[in-house]
């Protein structure tokens, strides 16, 4: 496993970000996608239909963007069976594995705009008001509770993808500094500001 500091053997065309809810997956992936000219798919949108309804196609447009030979995706889902379609194709994985306050604060920062904003996110879907969020504990319909549920699952499952797939080069980055610091040394001269959002960022 990589640190920041450690040089990349190759410049990736498939990557997956990983770290838990409320780390910053998908403004990363945005930023790289911007850098190495890759297209992001954000994966939210492809498993969330109308209403926060799953999406039957889910799966098969997963395999469909996998295929392809350039893209940066959020590496969730995986209990819907992302694992054995992704990670054999990517070739870097970055793991967000940031303390606790930080994701923390941002998760309730992000939810909160979303919710007094009404943001529009994907498929028409927009966060839920946030009395709704505090009349409820059960991690599928409290996003911070589901936060601390999940605030160990990548440090659990990190070696069993590097037993699964020995192919993929991971960089375990410990705090948004770090990551900064490794995004600018990945510049070959393209400005690594995030590109401008019509929405909020994940």
């Amino acid at each position: 496993m990589l640190s920041a500091d450690d040089p990349l053997p190759f410049r990736p065309e498939r990557v997956l970000i990983a770290g838990v809810t409320g780390s910053g997956k998908t403004t990363l992936a945005r930023r790289l996608a911007h850098l190495w000219n890759l297209e992001h798919i954000e994966i939210d949108s492809l498993f969330h239909g109308p209403d926060w309804t799953p999406r039957l196609e889910f799966l098969d447009d997963v395999r469909a963007f996998a295929a392809t030979d350039r893209w940066v995706t959020e590496w969730q889902y995986t209990s819907k069976g992302t694992d054995d379609i992704m990670t054999p194709r990517a070739q870097l994985a970055l793991w967000l594995d940031y303390p606790y306050r930080v994701v923390r604060s941002r998760l309730i920062r992000r939810t909160l705009g979303r919710s007094v904003l009404r943001t529009e996110m994907y498929n028409g879907n927009v966060e839920r008001p946030i009395w709704k969020l505090l009349a409820t504990r059960e991690p599928e319909e409290n996003i911070l509770a589901w936060q601390t549920k999940t605030l160990g699952y990548w440090t659990a499952k990190m070696p069993d993808v590097r037993a699964r797939f020995p192919h993929l080069q991971i960089i375990r980055l410990t705090h948004p500094r770090e990551t900064e610091r490794w995004i600018r040394a990945q510049d070959d001269g393209a400005s690594t500001a995030p590109p401008k959002r019509r929405s909020r960022d994940t």
